[in-house]
């Protein structure tokens, strides 16, 4: 992968870190709960877990089904999907709610897991993942795509930890010095902000398309 992709690879990760339905908030509110720094590192890695497991399911199989003939139908597919997937967070009326705060890690690791999904986490990484060179011809294509699973599963493995190190970072900053006070002084829709990028990501992959 080139710096390029690698850098928009963790930004979007940093994204994900970012927003506090991808976990953050979660992990802040066990250490609330439990009065515990400790509580909310804890709940972190499984967190990341899932949304790693989320992203690189997407990244693994659009990197391994590439091929010089089909990543334009690849490229369309997930425009029109990234566009459409946006559109319908960005006009929903349904809110996720938290689920009850003490769950194990693998029931962390799975609610992080659906919660990507219904984000369309992994969807962000198409154009990344589209806009990445293959090999020509349909032999190469078979013989290439186990490589081509493994740079996807690489990429999201890239996206992951950025989003892990952004969340600790801002989880760590509203447990010890903000307080949850401030979330509701200086609330702000991300989910809609999220909303929006999707739809840019789609527009942008269909462009390249």
């Amino acid at each position: 992968m080139t710096v390029t992709a690698l850098a928009t690879l963790a930004a979007l990760g940093a994204f994900h870190g970012l927003n506090p339905a991808m976990g953050w908030l979660f992990a802040v509110a066990r250490g609330l709960q439990e009065r515990s720094r400790s509580a909310l590192l804890r709940a972190l890695p499984p967190i990341a877990a899932g949304h790693l497991a989320s992203v690189g399911i997407v990244a693994a199989l659009v990197a391994a089904t590439r091929s010089a003939t089909t990543s334009t139908a690849v490229a369309v597919a997930g425009g029109v999907l990234l566009v459409a997937f946006g559109l319908w967070r960005l006009l929903s009326e349904r809110h996720f709610r938290w689920a009850g705060m003490r769950l194990s890690s693998a029931q962390l690791a799975g609610w992080s897991f659906l919660m990507s999904s219904a984000h369309g986490a992994g969807l962000m990484l198409l154009p990344v993942l589209v806009a990445e060179p293959v090999s020509g011809g349909h032999a190469g294509h078979l013989a290439g795509a186990p490589v081509g699973a493994l740079t996807g599963l690489a990429a999201a493995g890239v996206h992951t930890v950025a989003m892990l190190g952004v969340a600790l970072a801002v989880a760590l900053l509203v447990y010890q010095v903000l307080g949850v006070g401030v979330l509701r002084r200086a609330w702000f829709n991300v989910d809609r902000l999220w909303a929006g990028v999707l739809v840019a990501a789609g527009l942008v992959t269909l462009l390249r398309a």
